[in-house]
């Protein structure tokens, strides 16, 4: 019986959730593929959401839409877009002019470019669904210590104190007053406190010091010498500050994304920490169970990952296509067949290989949490 609540549990919190996550986000990556492959007149043969073979489809007008046994990925077929077809039959003339490889490569760029693109977009509409709908926990920029010799104790700062405005301009939360501080080293600011019912402006001088950044590298800060006193408030945002929030956010993890990606290639980040389906899963499992309200921003995150891991200069991935493209866009002809079938090859291999570390990490890394 425990054997058979197990397995129920195992379905119900981390295979369902998992599939329907990682489906989401294949579902708007394909999606991005066909509407731009159809607003260029070029004609989709298939669209699929997994690999293999089919397990439900259907044929509506020319396009066989499906889903596979294998959820991990996604595909559309165009007319014309495989190398094996370059070489093929001749096609009907109103076929031909349907066809992938007949439209301008500036357009056929745009095709490929739409899949990564709509994965980002997809982040900022969950994002903005999920400000919305939740606000933000906003940490309230009180003083809960003062730093014994620093700027705020020689300014007069308290514990208690809540600040209100730097330079005339008004802060809500600790976020904000980092981001006015942080290079500010050696330059007088103006800040105003709530001590109780009254307000105050003092005058304080941040200081250069070494802070560690998330990644644990030591790094230049201007600092004031308080620390926050852990409180929060729960802040409701309208249409537009959502709007903001959403792109902000959306914009944090791309940078964050890519500076990972940067840090892996020159090892500053070990290959260890790298993930893949299992990590997922677990981590969608256990946000589902926790609180399956963050599922939102999670997806919003792989999302992003997702996207900007397509647009890698790899042969069979859509940056390497690009890659290809934009060659053919310069030189005024596509590569040779036998020069694009031989970086596919490679391609291939480096995927395998990068599905290989991170399936390995998977299994060795063990339960999270």
């Amino acid at each position: 019986m425990d054997v058979i609540l197990n397995a129920v549990h195992f379905i119900q919190y981390y295979i369902i959730p998992f599939v329907v996550v990682l489906g989401v986000m294949i579902f708007f990556h394909e999606l991005g593929h066909f509407l731009v492959a159809k607003y260029f007149g070029v004609k989709v043969l298939k669209f699929a959401l997994g690999f293999g073979p089919v397990l439900v489809g259907r044929t509506v007008g020319e396009t066989e839409y499906s889903i596979r046994y294998f959820p991990l990925g996604g595909f559309v077929k165009m007319l014309g877009e495989g190398i094996e077809e370059e070489d093929g039959q001749d096609l009907p003339p109103e076929e031909d002019a349907r066809s992938f490889s007949n439209k301008h490569p500036l357009k056929r760029i745009a095709i490929v470019a739409a899949g990564p693109t709509f994965n980002l977009v997809l982040a900022l509409f969950l994002y903005f669904g999920f400000y919305l709908v939740s606000g933000v926990d906003v940490r309230l920029p009180e003083i809960g210590e003062v730093t014994k010799d620093s700027p705020a104790q020689n300014a007069g700062f308290l514990k208690g104190d809540l600040i209100t405005a730097i330079e005339g301009k008004e802060i809500e939360s600790w976020s904000e007053l980092r981001e006015l501080v942080k290079d500010k080293a050696g330059i007088s600011l103006s800040v105003t406190v709530k001590r109780g019912d009254q307000y105050a402006t003092m005058s304080v001088t941040p200081e250069e010091t070494i802070v560690q950044n998330e990644f644990g590298e030591d790094v230049k800060a201007s600092m004031i010498g308080i620390k926050d006193a852990g409180k929060f408030k729960k802040m409701e945002l309208g249409l537009w500050r959502a709007a903001k929030e959403s792109l902000k956010e959306t914009a944090r993890w791309v940078k964050l994304t890519f500076l990972v990606i940067g840090k892996l290639l020159i090892g500053d980040i070990s290959i260890k920490t790298l993930g893949g389906p299992i990590l997922i899963g677990q981590m969608t499992g256990q946000i589902v169970q926790e609180n399956i309200g963050f599922i939102i921003p999670f997806m919003a995150i792989i999302s992003i990952n997702l996207g900007i891991l397509n647009l890698f200069p790899i042969p069979i991935l859509d940056g390497g296509l690009i890659v290809f493209l934009l060659i053919e866009l310069i030189i005024g002809k596509p590569l040779s067949i036998k020069k694009q079938e031989l970086a596919q090859k490679v391609g291939l291999f480096l995927l395998i290989l990068l599905m290989v570390i991170v399936l390995y990490n998977d299994v060795t890394r063990g339960p999270i949490g």
